[in-house]
């Protein structure tokens, strides 16, 4: 994968994160698996069926806690901190050749 299209992958995926984790996960891992992307390095595992469902499962119930007045705010709140380390670690992940001070930037 040339540096260009992994930055753009880096970008847009630790973005879509910070909005829905869970959304991103999945539609990573459905792009990768059905042909249209190619995940880089450690971001594979996205791909792996068990947790494309996990993913969805989640999003599923984040759709529904999003409708109940009180578990929204509960949800958002511990979102607040779960979503920005998805998207670091996504980041994280999609640069295992590079040196750990790379990797941390």
């Amino acid at each position: 994968m040339d540096e260009l299209a992994l930055v753009g992958l880096i970008l847009g995926s630790s973005w879509a994160s910070g909005i829905n984790l869970y959304l991103t996960i999945a539609g990573l891992g459905l792009a990768h698996r059905l042909g249209w992307i190619v995940l880089p390095g450690d971001l594979e595992i996205l791909s792996h069926p068990i947790v494309i469902a996990v993913a969805v499962a989640v999003y599923l119930i984040e759709f529904i806690a999003d409708k109940v007045p009180y578990v929204d705010n509960i949800w958002d709140a511990v979102h607040t901190f779960i979503r920005p380390l998805g998207g670091a670690l996504i980041a994280y992940h999609a640069l295992p050749e590079s040196t750990p001070i790379v990797q941390a930037c």
